[in-house]
């Protein structure tokens, strides 16, 4: 039976995605991303569930897969679409479909690429559905930003830069703790406190600028090791 327990996890992600984007299509932006954040919780549970139970599997490696494509690949999609929708040409709001395309493609990167067991190669797609998640909490929480965001450029340019991310050759850490020690998870404890900090300062405006951090901590970590490798 334990062996299941992470593959129901899983599919409680998956129930999240459909939620979701039954709620993004009504309009309902700020429930959708709601369900974006539930699905990472159930996508951090089933790891740690399996880890717990020894419970691994070919199949909860493909589910998951599975599961993030319909939460954090079709989902976004449909809130980029929604926000496009609001502007002229309609037909242009089909471009937000362009980060779902490009998640497809990172999570079939993903399962082929043995590279990325304790870190990854390009953005996973929990950082870019969460991106695209803020701007709704943004907008509701600050007004002032509703006609910079809801513009196409800078939908568009969101877009463009998220999926570029997904499969670009870039190394990012894992938040994974293998241990505690301050030698081995530097880099991890200060991006958790930078990302507090941020977060209580600028609320939902903060994610933003968090998840270019991450990227920007990942890049300049790369580089401070390949200097010492050399």
């Amino acid at each position: 039976m334990k062996q299941h327990i992470p593959n129901m996890i899983t599919c409680g992600n998956v129930l999240c995605g459909c939620v979701g984007i039954v709620a993004a299509s009504q309009g309902k932006l700020i429930e959708a991303v709601y369900f974006i954040l539930a699905g990472m919780v159930f996508d951090f549970a089933d790891g740690l569930a399996a880890r717990l139970l020894r419970a691994y599997s070919d199949i909860g490696k493909q589910l998951d897969s599975l599961a993030d494509m319909v939460t954090f690949g079709v989902l976004p999609g449909m809130v980029l679409f929604q926000l496009l929708a609001q502007n002229e040409p309609k037909w242009a709001a089909y471009g937000g479909f362009l980060l779902t395309i490009f998640s497809a493609l990172r999570l079939a990167k993903f399962n082929i690429d043995t590279r990325q067991t304790d870190s990854f190669i390009g953005l996973p797609t929990p950082s870019a559905a969460l991106f695209v998640g803020s701007l709704p909490l943004i907008i509701h929480q600050q007004p002032a930003y509703k006609t910079f965001i809801e513009q196409p450029v800078t939908l568009f340019a969101v877009t463009i830069f998220l999926s570029f991310l997904l499969v670009a050759e870039l190394p990012l850490f894992s938040l994974k703790f293998k241990n505690f020690g301050w030698a081995d998870n530097k880099i991890r404890y200060i991006f958790m406190f930078l990302s507090v900090l941020l977060f209580v300062l600028f609320k939902f405006l903060a994610i933003p600028f968090i998840l270019l951090m991450y990227v920007l901590l990942s890049f300049l970590s790369s580089v401070t090791k390949a200097k010492v490798k050399a």
